[in-house]
This record gives structure tokens, sequence and C-alpha cells, in this order.
């Protein structure tokens, strides 16, 4: 436990001297996040339904935020292995002895936590610069936000397994853009199948939470056991996909080609 501290300790530091070091990429982020929110909301505005604006502010405001955090965590974990390789230092990981796949948690648990203050910061502006206020019950949210990130994890894994082989996975990162930007925005009462999908019975709930007010007592048994039960099965069958790409690639000695 002392070595998996030490471990996240390191990466926060890193993430952290990275972000402040190329500050112009970080403020450009941002500014790009703001930017096209503004235009989504001019959007609304201009063609949408004028009875239904503030309800469909609020629902791109939810949705927009998680969808811009999960993309920018699992983007990231996805460049992880391609910059690493770039830089020559993925043999050097692997040879650490807490393993790689740990090395990679820590990455995750860090852009969890740097994204995540960085992400609540944008939540804020967003509701100041639409000036529609949302339920925020931190005693409900987190605790279905961090089950949900567990989701996000396995999905990582798998990302980090398919650039461990193939190295070259820009496109696929670029596409799953779109795919998250579908899990997202949808809500289960439109497309009840995608209960099925990572972290998308996670979202819906925070989206509930946030415009409906539900509370706790709102939400049932079936709610929470597909909610725990999804994101434990894609943290499960990520690292089971992480592992076996790993050792298919240093089967074949692929760790050091690029």
């Amino acid at each position: 436990m002392k070595q998996l501290w030490h471990l996240i300790n390191a990466n926060l530091r890193k993430e952290y001297i990275e972000l402040k070091r190329y500050f112009p990429n970080t403020i450009t982020m941002i500014l790009q996040f703001y930017f096209i929110f503004l235009a989504m909301l001019l959007g609304i505005h201009v063609i949408g339904d004028p009875q239904q604006v503030e309800t469909n502010v609020q629902y791109v405001i939810v949705n927009y935020v998680i969808w811009f955090f999960m993309l920018t965590i699992l983007q990231s974990l996805g460049f992880v292995i391609l910059f690493e390789a770039q830089r020559g230092t993925l043999e050097q990981l692997f040879m650490t002895p807490l393993g790689m796949w740990r090395v990679l948690f820590g990455r995750i648990i860090s852009n969890l936590l740097i994204f995540g203050i960085l992400v609540t910061v944008l939540l804020v502006l967003s509701m100041l610069t639409a000036g529609e206020w949302l339920v925020f019950r931190i005693d409900v949210v987190l605790p279905v936000f961090l089950i949900t990130t567990i989701g996000v994890i396995g999905v990582g894994y798998m990302l980090s397994g398919l650039a461990i082989i193939f190295k070259q996975i820009q496109s696929v990162l670029n596409v799953l853009q779109f795919i998250l930007m579908g899990l997202a925005f949808v809500p289960l009462s439109v497309a009840p199948y995608l209960v099925f999908a990572p972290f998308v019975k996670g979202i819906d709930m925070i989206r509930l939470v946030m415009i409906h007010s539900y509370t706790w007592n709102d939400f049932t048994a079936l709610d929470y056991s597909a909610l725990i039960l999804n994101s434990i099965f894609y943290l499960v069958f990520g690292i089971f996909i992480y592992l076996k790409s790993e050792r298919f690639a240093m089967e074949r000695g692929l760790l050091s080609q690029y």
C-alpha cells in the first residue's frame, strides 16, 4: 500500500509539472472546452424550443462536462503508451518491480484527481455562463461518480492494452470521442439497452440527481445493482484484456517496436 501511494504521488507530481510546464497547451484545452460550450449554448437559444431552453441547457451542461472528463481521462491513458514509446522509456517502465499495470493504475488515479478538479472548475464556469445552477448533492453525486469511474479505469486499461500492441492508436482515440458523446448524451429512457455499455448507468444517475433533484430513495435496488455490476465487470474485463495484451507484446518482442 505504501509503494502504491508513492507511485500515485509521483504520478501526481509528474502530471502537475507537465500541465505547468506546457501551460499554453493547458490554457488552450480549457479555452477549447469553453468555446465549444458557448457554441452549443448559442445553438440551443437560436434553434431550440423556447419552452425547453432551461431544461436543454441543463442537459448540455451535465452531458458536456461529463463527456469532456471521460474523454480527457481515456485519451490521456491511450497516449501514455504512445508517449513513453516515443521517449524510449516504455521498456524501462515494464522493468519496474510493481509491474506496468500498477504504474498505469497510479497514472489513472492521478489523472482522475487532477482532471476532476479541473472539470469541477469548468462545471462552475459553465453554470455561471449559462445562468443555470444545477443541484449538486455531493452525498449522492460523489459516490455514484466514484463507482462510475471504476468502469472508466477498466476501459482505460483496454486502450492501454491496444496501445502496447499497435502503438499508433490515434485514429481509435479520435473515434472514441464520438462514441463517448453518444454514451454521454443519450439518456437511458431513450435507449435502455445502453445500460450494458460502460459507465452509461452512472452518467444517467448523475444526470437525474443534478437536473431532477433525485435522492438516494428515488433510485431502486436495480439501479444500484446495475451501476455496481457494470463498473466491476468493465474493470475486471479491462484488466484482463490489458494483461493478455501485455503478455502477447512481451512474447513477440513488440515493446521495443515503434
